[in-house]
């Protein structure tokens, strides 16, 4: 199997990687007290020794108080940028890029939860998931208090001389709550129609550009999936993928994230382009994929008693050399193989080990 295609530098004005490899973020809970101590730094400059070419950190939360839903989810502001500004040191030092992903837990955080657990939690209607209303809608004061919030993140994340920022738009979580109409039921600017409810992501996005200036790069993540429901769809054909898609281009993402659960699935009928394929196609910006990488088993399953045995990667290469889609991400994988790059690109394949769950317990 040649692996040149995986290897290939990724130039785009904004970001030059050394490969199509990025590690996906992946949340774990070991900063004490939201900040990111020397066991986060060895974890995440592991990976960029293993070759990764672009390091996407777990979800950091935003400088609002129901942004996270533990005190070990790392913090991206006050005493936690410290922490990070010694992660972004350490990743660089062994030759890697790294970008944070900008989180809020939106409807997902239950009450009581996180580090500041009197704070109500914030949804833009009140749904937890399609005709279950669990709070008040948001004020358009609030609305702009948390664009704010993800403004002075990407502030933060500029300043500390991270070389990307993601935007966290998947899973059912803040962003995510505003994109569904299962839990956005708004009939102001930010609701009322698929378009109208990208405009609270495309605000925040374009907030920030006013902020950090145009040369950037901002990464969006976005999945059709929720975690509320796994076969919730943002858009039922390409038609509305280009309607959801475009505005959120104009408003200046680089790059996006398209979050499937398995890399391989087409995402409508007639085409095997799957979602970052159709979103490349759509838009013309870079795309990365993700799902299951070099795993037989997607994730859900092996959160839930299954097995991931080690997968061969002929079906990713192909589809790269295909110029389906830009990049890469890998998850699991990387967890279980912090230099799963090097191992691919020396052909040393039957030293990768299989992912575990129990590997979720410590940070390696």
């Amino acid at each position: 199997m040649n692996t040149d295609t995986l290897f290939r530098p990724f130039i785009h004005p904004k970001l030059e990687l050394p490969n199509r490899i990025v590690m996906a973020p992946m949340t774990r809970q070991f900063s004490p007290g939201g900040i990111p101590d020397d066991s986060v730094c060895d974890y995440y400059r592991r990976r960029a020794e293993g070759e990764v070419g672009l390091v996407i950190t777990e979800g950091t939360t935003v400088p609002h108080k129901a942004a996270s839903s533990h005190v070990q989810i790392p913090r991206f502001h006050d005493e936690a940028l410290e922490g990070w500004a010694k992660v972004v040191e350490e990743v660089h030092a062994a030759g890697g890029k790294i970008a944070p992903q900008l989180w809020h837990v939106g409807v997902i955080r239950k009450p009581g939860e996180g580090p500041y657990p009197d704070f109500q939690t914030v949804s833009p209607s009140g749904y937890l998931r399609p005709e279950k209303k669990v709070l008040e809608p948001l004020s358009t004061a609030e609305i702009d208090d948390l664009i704010a919030a993800y403004t002075q993140a990407a502030v933060n994340a500029k300043a500390l001389g991270f070389d990307a920022l993601e935007l966290h738009g998947a899973h059912g979580y803040l962003i995510d709550n505003f994109f569904w109409e299962g839990t956005n039921v708004r009939d102001d600017e930010y609701g009322g129609s698929l378009v109208k409810r990208t405009q609270f992501a495309v605000a925040i996005i374009e907030s920030i550009r006013a902020a950090i200036g145009e040369d950037f790069p901002i990464i969006l993540r976005f999945s059709q999936w929720k975690q509320q429901d796994y076969d919730a769809r943002l858009a039922q054909s390409p038609e509305e993928l280009e309607q959801f898609v475009t505005p959120l281009s104009a408003a200046g993402v680089d790059l996006f994230h398209c979050s499937n659960r398995r890399f391989w699935d087409p995402e409508f009928e007639g085409s095997d382009l799957n979602l970052a394929g159709w979103v490349k196609k759509l838009t013309g910006k870079p795309t990365i994929s993700v799902g299951s990488v070099g795993l037989t088993e997607e994730f859900i399953a092996t959160y839930r008693e299954g097995t991931a045995e080690v997968a061969g990667i002929d079906e990713l290469i192909t589809r790269m050399e295909a110029d389906e889609f830009d990049l890469i991400a890998v998850g699991r994988a990387l967890l279980a193989n912090p230099d799963w790059p090097k191992l691919i690109r020396t052909g040393e394949t039957d030293k990768i080990k299989t992912f575990s769950k129990d590997q979720l317990t410590e940070l390696v």
